[in-house]
């Protein structure tokens, strides 16, 4: 199958006919705003992909396990070192985004003068066709040397519509390409980052952490010693363990107190028997 061209299909068999013409730019102008609407996907991509790096960043910063220690607070710092590469990965993805969407406004822009500088040539040619017209009864001549010069500037301006066409297609076929590229990248970068993590997680003891803790903090090995029972009744220590506070402690009966004895010359003291107890008797 042959390629087909603009210049060979967009003809009219009237003279004065623009269709071919008009449906071409038609087109471009269709093409025109593809191009404007991919532009400003990427730069709405740029700024979503900004603003994630931006609070990815900040979430980084945060407390995390700053009371842990050894191999686990290692992890858990690794966990927030590699969030903040990720969110500066997608930082750098975002401003790739916008020289993207730069570079696609320079083409559309660059287009754009193109069809001005065709537009205008091919509109003065059309009204020198259609002036020459109306002069055909009068100068079919120049009217055949007029048809001719508007079918060769159609031609031409066919060729750069078709021209820049290919370079549409292309550019936006190839720049979403890219960013496909760039998308494919970031996950593979940020599955690098993250496989630190799980690298310094799988370095995460739990025992060693909870050696490391008791080395750290440790208090001493013996428990206190029993509490021994004293009698302070016998003045004696007891060297056994102190008895079940369910049970008193034995105490020891003294007997009845003796009856006291005066001898001659000693102080006689009554006693609460007897009348008078509060008189002292010589």
């Amino acid at each position: 199958m042959r390629d087909l061209h603009f210049k060979d299909n967009f003809w009219n068999t009237e003279l004065t006919c623009t269709a071919g013409y008009d449906a071409i730019i038609q087109h471009l102008n269709d093409g025109k705003r593809t191009c404007k609407e991919v532009e400003d996907f990427m730069k709405a991509r740029a700024a979503i992909e900004e603003k994630y790096a931006k609070e990815l960043l900040g979430l980084s910063k945060k407390v995390c396990g700053h009371n842990e220690m050894n191999t686990l607070k290692r992890s858990l710092d690794m966990f927030k070192l590699q969030t903040e590469h990720v969110s500066l990965s997608h930082l750098t993805l975002a401003q790739t985004m916008r020289e993207e969407a730069r570079r696609l406004e320079d083409f559309r822009e660059r287009q754009k003068e193109a069809r001005k500088k065709l537009y205008t040539k091919a509109q003065q040619a059309k009204q020198t066709a259609e002036e020459a017209d109306k002069m055909y009864i009068q100068n079919v001549s120049v009217l055949g040397k007029i048809q001719d010069d508007w079918q060769k500037e159609h031609a031409k301006a066919c060729e750069v519509f078709e021209k820049q066409e290919v370079e549409r297609i292309s550019t936006l076929r190839n720049m979403v390409w890219t960013h496909l590229n760039h998308l494919s990248q970031q996950c593979v970068t940020s599955d690098e980052l993250y496989e630190e993590v799980r690298k310094s997680l799988e370095q995460c003891d739990i025992q060693e952490d909870i050696g490391h803790f008791i080395n750290l903090r440790r208090t001493g090995h013996n428990p206190p010693a029993p509490v021994l029972y004293e009698n302070f009744y016998s003045g004696q220590r007891s060297t056994g363990p102190c008895p079940s506070p369910r049970q008193p402690p034995p105490i020891s009966r003294r007997g009845p107190l003796p009856d006291p004895v005066n001898n001659a010359g000693d102080v006689a003291y009554a006693t609460v028997q007897e009348p008078g107890y509060s008189l002292l008797h010589y």
